[in-house]
């Protein structure tokens, strides 16, 4: 026989489960019309596809220790520094195919950053007597003037880089010619590794230097 109490117990449990169950419901339609109201409410774009453009790479050779110029057709992005990221990046990928004239492992990955920084003009390459002292000002920075590249170099990227002083240099040699030939305003280029300054690449190449990007190569492509 069924007690008074045990059926008013199961009469409210009941109950609470109904209740429990409405609730449930509520929040679960509620969180789908948030959803579809995020959805709805985001405008559609299209994919913003950069223009292809004509890249030039000073590409290193082993077997002779020259650098030679290929050319490729690449969507290259208008912001300059993440330009000259993509286009180091895709020499790196050269060097890390199989069949590389110059192999080097690491690929476009082994390009963290590249930060492109103006030059001041000097004033102390001037003759200090063709001014008055009264007229020393600070160096001035032109908007279309030379620029710094500062690369910066994963350091699984150095880790497995091949030493010798004749690769090391053919590596570094390629970058800043691979910079000047494609952004011409990079006059000078410096490395840092994983943000740091770092003192060779792999032993040999200074790394504490700043390079000068256009005397990195002559016209015609050959190491100088």
């Amino acid at each position: 026989m069924i007690r008074r109490y045990q059926t008013v117990l199961f009469v409210i449990l009941f109950a609470a489960s109904v209740v429990m169950g409405v609730v449930l419901w509520q929040l679960r339609e509620r969180a789908h019309q948030r959803l579809i109201t995020g959805q709805n409410s985001t405008p559609t774009q299209a994919p913003e596809v950069a223009p292809a453009e004509k890249a030039t790479f000073l590409v290193a050779n082993d077997a002779d220790s020259s650098l030679l110029g290929q050319e490729q057709i690449l969507p290259l992005p208008q912001d300059p520094g993440a330009r000259a990221r993509l286009i180091l990046g895709k020499l790196l990928d050269i060097y890390a195919a199989s069949n590389a004239l110059h192999p080097v492992p690491g690929g476009a990955a082994s390009i963290e950053e590249v930060f492109l920084l103006p030059v001041p003009s000097s004033e102390t390459s001037r003759p200090t007597s063709s001014r008055p002292a009264s007229a020393s000002r600070p160096p001035t920075e032109d908007s279309t003037g030379p620029q710094l590249a500062v690369v910066n170099l994963s350091s699984a990227f150095v880790a497995g880089h091949p030493a010798g002083i004749e690769t090391e240099s053919l590596t570094v040699l390629s970058l800043c010619g691979t910079l000047h030939a494609n952004l011409p305003r990079v006059a000078q280029v410096r490395f840092l590794v994983d943000g740091q300054p770092r003192a060779t690449l792999a032993g040999h190449a200074d790394l504490t230097r700043t390079y000068l990007a256009a005397g990195a190569v002559s016209p015609e492509g050959a190491q100088q």
